[in-house]
């Protein structure tokens, strides 16, 4: 059954979208860094990504992208079930976070303690080995969502994506430096409406009343 959007279309050259963060891996709740390594949702995870799928059954969105990591793809593919159209695009994916991915953040601080306190302060010009620096993953953030607004102009589009991503978009938004530590919740399987164009504007929120239990909210350096 149709249903119909929680907020308006766009005029003009802009985009409403949706941005969904992936469910809970294992990774997540151990705290461990992920960025582009492949990671399975935990069964928790799952039940959130059901979640999301009830919440938005019926909503007429023009379009469905994801990240292309897998975390990402089992999300949204347990959101709009296996045979609906979903386009992965590679500039949705989390940073990447060179040689810390894989560790907690203490074996991180071990392996090298001067990158990890660069990284750990979001110092936006830090590159990990490996990696991409905190205003490389920013400055990607924003061209993608450009390049979407400009694809759905008019249009509501999902988006399943990561924290690290919806911190840039926040960011982006209402002008945030990134260098400031996060304020504002990024939990798992939360939904936030975000209007995207000529206007930028943040619509709601991490909402997060269609799941069962409190998701979980873990980052601190993305």
């Amino acid at each position: 059954m149709k249903r119909t959007l929680p907020f308006p279309l766009p005029d003009g050259d802009d985009a409403l979208f949706c941005l969904v963060r992936h469910g809970e891996t294992d990774w997540n709740r151990d705290k461990r860094i992920q960025g582009h390594l492949d990671v399975p949702l935990n069964d928790t995870g799952r039940r959130q990504a059901l979640a999301v799928r009830r919440a938005l059954a019926g909503i007429p969105f023009a379009a469905h992208y994801a990240s292309d990591l897998a975390r990402t793809l089992e999300t949204a593919r347990l959101i709009l079930g296996e045979d609906a159209p979903l386009q992965p695009h590679p500039g949705l994916r989390e940073r990447h976070c060179g040689h810390f991915q894989g560790l907690l953040p203490e074996e991180a601080e071990r392996l090298d303690p001067q990158g990890y306190a660069r990284y750990a302060s979001r110092d936006p010009h830090y590159r990990p080995p490996g990696g991409e620096a905190l205003l490389e993953t920013f400055t990607r953030i924003g061209r993608t969502l450009d390049e979407l607004a400009r694809a759905h102009r008019g249009e509501a589009v999902l988006l399943v994506t990561h924290g690290g991503v919806l911190d840039a978009v926040r960011r982006h938004v209402e002008g945030l430096p990134l260098e400031r530590k996060r304020d504002f919740p990024i939990p798992n399987c939360g939904l936030s409406w975000v209007r995207w164009g000529q206007q930028r504007a943040i619509l709601a929120w991490a909402e997060t009343s269609h799941l069962e239990a409190p998701a979980r909210d873990e980052i601190a350096a993305m």
